[in-house]
């Protein structure tokens, strides 16, 4: 079968409304999941095992289940045990959400006990309380830190969203497959939406190093 660029010159609108989709899916869940995963995280390093042993619970499970077996449990299993109509909308952003924040918490993490133990000591000695450390001096410190790998969690979000497609999002992948199955022209079908996934993947990577940079001459407000 010959490859055919009036293909991809017709589907090529359809399939951008997708990935305009796929951005608003990834960033909304990607934000939702930095204020989350922060949380966790702090749940994580607290001394109390009341809350430190849920936070690890909620890592493991998260980031060591697959993203489609969460989708398929939180869109089909969930509305069965609690006996509610499910919404393909909140049970795509529901589970990118949650499975963002495991891994944004243990960035967080990383990135919190990356801070010299001499930062809390100092500020204790001034009188802060342990939370007003964190508040002022340990975070602000590690969120410069943890700006490349949230930048490499979102590009890797973009690229799982892909996933809710299985549940009728009409995001970039959903719309591809719809293509394929009306006109049958898998390679033009796939082929496009790969290369926009590519394009999207390959602009956010360079609007990464260019962060870095700045992050590293220390030109960033």
């Amino acid at each position: 079968m010959d490859f055919r660029m009036d293909v991809v010159a017709r589907i090529l609108p359809y399939l951008l409304k997708g990935a305009v989709l796929t951005l608003e899916l990834t960033t909304i869940s990607v934000g939702l999941g930095v204020i989350l995963g922060l949380f966790v995280a702090l749940a994580r390093i607290s001394k109390s095992p009341i809350l430190r042993f849920p936070a690890g619970a909620f890592i493991d499970f998260f980031r060591g289940t697959p993203l489609l077996a969460q989708l398929y449990l939180i869109h089909y299993g969930l509305p069965r045990l609690l006996g509610y109509t499910p919404n393909a909308w909140a049970s795509g952003i529901l589970a990118l959400t949650l499975n963002a924040s495991a891994y944004i918490a243990e960035i967080y993490r990383a990135g919190i006990q990356s801070i010299e133990r001499g930062q809390m000591e100092a500020s204790r000695s001034l009188g802060m309380t342990y939370g007003q450390a964190m508040r002022w001096v340990v975070i602000p410190q590690a969120v410069r830190r943890v700006v490349p790998p949230l930048g490499n969690e979102y590009i890797a979000m973009l690229k799982d969203s892909s996933l809710v497609s299985i549940i009728s999002i009409e995001e970039l992948m959903w719309r591809a497959r719809l293509l394929n199955g009306s006109n049958m022209r898998s390679f033009e079908d796939f082929f496009t939406a790969a290369i926009i996934y590519l394009i999207m993947t390959l602009f956010f990577s360079w609007l990464l190093q260019k962060t870095e940079r700045r992050l590293r001459t220390g030109d960033i407000r």
